[in-house]
């Protein structure tokens, strides 16, 4: 029996819940699976799963057993690294994730030069707006938006993210530009939601917050349609700074009520700590950040020079 095998094949079956899904996942057939855990059970002397219908329970012993293999699974990994030269020079896979619009927009033109940079390097590019457990899922980097909480991940701060209200020039000189966020009740709005309704939009003006009901002439389940519908007129639309920062640029929407905006959301780079950080990492790492800050830093500033251009009055 190949102990590390057996310890490898315990961990996936835990971590998918079955015996089923390690098989899955290491693409070996299940009765190999359920042998290597019955083989590992026989020396130790003691049982470390229990097998109901729905799924694999640890039992004490096995929960035991599970903690210690993942630390020792983990220092096999962190030796063979340092063996194959991961340590020396930048090399091997990295398993990135963003947020689905953010990535694709910001994240993916920056790794495909990073790439051209480092071709001993390889990387996978995950986009989910879910969070996605770093170690559970073996993540080595993730671009968070918004505040994070407290643990023991590594952050790196590499700018902010902000909302806008925003409108094409046409719908604006067909209704006017409302002047207070109360002013949005007398206009066509646009509301991002699928199944569940969003329709609370917050303003802040100094210390007073104030929740606006908005009552929506279209409503759309993604980013890409609501800034769509806005750039064709249907209405005033609340998105994200990078979803709209493009229209904006071309002169296609106009932020409006910026001086009510809630403060901008924070962007890092999260990753797990490292007692010895392999190089791929650290080259990843120095090389998105700086060019993500300065994408960032392009955003706020396209939105908030568009933001001193006074929008269409209507016509009387």
């Amino acid at each position: 029996m190949d102990r590390f095998e057996a310890m490898r094949t315990l961990v996936a079956a835990v971590d998918g819940g079955s015996l089923s899904a390690a098989s899955r996942s290491l693409n070996v057939p299940l009765p190999t699976v359920s042998r290597r855990v019955s083989d590992l059970e026989n020396l130790l002397g003691s049982q470390l799963v229990v097998r109901t219908s729905r799924k694999l329970l640890l039992t004490e012993a096995g929960a035991a057993y599970v903690a210690s293999a993942r630390r020792v699974l983990e220092e096999l990994a962190e030796a063979e690294r340092a063996a194959s030269g991961e340590y020396r020079a930048p090399r091997g896979e990295l398993l990135v994730t963003a947020p689905i619009a953010f990535g694709a927009l910001n994240v993916a033109p920056i790794v495909h030069a990073f790439l051209a940079a480092y071709p001993d390097v390889t990387v996978r590019l995950v986009l989910s707006d879910s969070v996605i457990d770093l170690v559970e899922s073996h993540v080595d980097v993730a671009i968070r938006i918004g505040r994070l909480p407290d643990s023991a991940l590594v952050a790196r701060w590499v700018g902010e993210i902000g909302w806008v209200v925003c409108a094409s020039p046409d719908y604006l000189e067909r209704r006017g530009a409302p002047k207070t966020p109360a002013a949005l009740a007398d206009h066509d709005c646009i509301a991002f939601e699928g199944l569940y309704r969003y329709r609370e939009w917050p303003f802040i003006k100094g210390s007073v917050t104030q929740q606006v009901t908005i009552t929506p002439r279209f409503s759309i389940n993604t980013a890409e349609g609501v800034v769509g519908g806005a750039v064709a007129g249907v209405g005033i639309a609340r998105v994200l700074s990078y979803q709209a920062a493009a229209s904006i640029r071309a002169g296609a929407l106009m932020p409006l009520l910026a001086d009510h905006a809630p403060p901008p959301m924070p962007v890092h780079l999260v990753h797990a700590a490292h007692q010895q950080q392999p190089l791929k990492l650290r080259a990843f790492l120095d090389f998105v950040a700086p060019r993500l800050q300065q994408r960032l830093q392009a955003i706020a500033h396209d939105v908030a020079s568009a933001g001193h251009v006074s929008p269409p009055a209507r016509p009387a």
